[in-house]
């Protein structure tokens, strides 16, 4: 009788709602396990619609602890820096977000973390980790889920990074109300200037390489050497993240095989 009851109760035979939302429930559970990438695996992290959907309020918690974590990193290397290797760390939360979730939580990651550097810094702080952190995390995320190699991240995060030094440079010369790219390298050339005159006095050169170092060639050179710190950077950062982020599940592109070389000897 009660199996009559029950199978009137349910005529299509199909699970309860609740059990069908505790199977669902399991499987983003074991979706979202942290396990180590087995070897062998190079195709990149993709997020499914099935996966966010799923997601709910995860989606919301994660990225604001990310986005806290953040900005917890910049506070922490601007009072107390341990030298670069917080630096290296800087766009990993909004690169892990895209990742995981996507562009828009990813960009709302990078807002959310300049907000709250806002309130606890002030504006013109949050703005340097806005630019060109928070937008490089956000590029690095955008070219990993597409499998791009590190050659065309490097350099498309050199070049976000390069206009960050710059828009550093422009910010501070509105506060400080000097333009301090002209001072720098104003300052580079006298010294450069000294320097060939104490050669010229010892006898090392000629008098004629004297007065050739110009204001030019000088910013030239800055920003060869701008842009070559920018790749070195970057290529730092995608170490840190190839070693860190394949640990949380997110997986980036396989790095060459010269540096694969490299990191197994």
């Amino acid at each position: 009788m009660s199996q009559f009851l029950s199978d009137s109760a349910n005529p299509s035979g199909s699970q309860p709602d609740s059990a069908q939302g505790d199977t669902d429930f399991d499987q983003l559970d074991t979706y979202l396990d942290y396990s180590e990438t087995r070897a062998g695996e190079a195709e990149p992290f993709r997020v499914s619609a099935e996966h966010r959907r799923k997601a709910g309020p995860l989606v919301m918690v994660e990225t604001a602890f990310l986005a806290s974590t953040a900005a917890l990193i910049w506070l922490v290397n601007t009072y107390f820096p341990p030298g670069p290797i917080l630096r290296i760390l800087f766009p990993l939360p909004v690169a892990l977000v895209y990742l995981r979730w996507g562009a828009r939580a990813a960009w709302m990651s990078a807002l959310v973390a300049g907000l709250l550097l806002s309130v606890l810094m002030g504006p013109p702080r949050s703005l340097l980790f806005l630019i060109p952190y928070a937008l490089i995390g956000v590029q690095l995320g955008f070219t990993w889920v597409r499998g791009a190699n590190w050659y065309l991240s490097i350099l498309a995060g050199s070049l976000l990074g390069s206009l960050g030094f710059f828009f550093r440079l422009w910010l501070m010369s509105i506060l400080i109300g000097e333009d301090l790219w002209v001072y720098l390298t104003t300052q580079v050339t006298q010294m450069l200037n000294w320097l060939l005159q104490k050669l010229v006095a010892l006898g090392l050169l000629d008098i004629g390489v004297l007065g050739q170092a110009n204001l030019g060639a000088i910013q030239t050179l800055a920003l060869i050497m701008v842009l070559l710190s920018n790749v070195v950077y970057l290529f730092t950062v995608h170490l840190a993240a190839w070693l860190l982020l394949e640990r949380l599940g997110a997986r980036i592109p396989a790095p060459p095989e010269w540096v694969q070389s490299l990191l197994e000897e």
